[in-house]
């Protein structure tokens, strides 16, 4: 088996793993390190239920492979709130009901993170461009629209970190 050893940063966290050459970077985070928040389904790039944080890039953890990950910061769905407070974007999903059987909910937050980490106020059009890697088959998208605008404006409200 040829492996690589490497240090990986995973939600604030450094990590030193060896990993398979063939392992792609969901199964690393799912298999090795028990974050189960990431989902696999498609392998192919196209659904988004595995999107995480690659240096605060939204990648397909389905097609990147684990050792690319090498020197770099990850960041999935349970790095993301703050203890027991929901980061903004968690809450605004909630209160809007933009989750059903939440298999794509992680990947769309994660998503929305790096949207508003580029862009604070989204055009609906410009949320629509971004999110259209991102797939549910439950809510329809009017909700997770209306859940990613709110948490733009209350990102754009709150006081900046001291």
């Amino acid at each position: 088996m040829n492996a690589i050893t490497m240090t990986v940063t995973v939600n604030g966290e450094p990590r030193e793993l060896t990993v398979p050459t063939h392992e792609t970077l969901i199964e690393c985070l799912r298999e090795r390190l028990g974050l189960l928040g990431a989902k696999k389904s498609c392998d192919v790039q196209v659904c988004g239920a595995c999107t995480v944080l690659l240096d605060d890039r939204p990648v397909s953890a389905c097609t990147v492979l684990a050792f690319e990950a090498r020197g770099k910061t990850v960041r999935t769905i349970e790095g993301l709130a703050c203890g027991d407070e929901l980061h903004p974007i968690q809450a605004a999903f909630v209160e809007h009901g933009a989750l059903q059987c939440g298999f794509c909910t992680p990947g769309m937050i994660m998503a929305t993170v790096a949207l508003l980490g580029e862009n604070p106020s989204p055009s609906v059009d410009e949320v629509k461009h971004y999110m259209r890697g991102n797939v549910c088959r439950c809510t329809g998208y009017k909700r997770i629209l209306d859940a990613i605008l709110d948490a733009s404006r209350r990102m754009a409200a709150a006081p900046a970190p001291a």
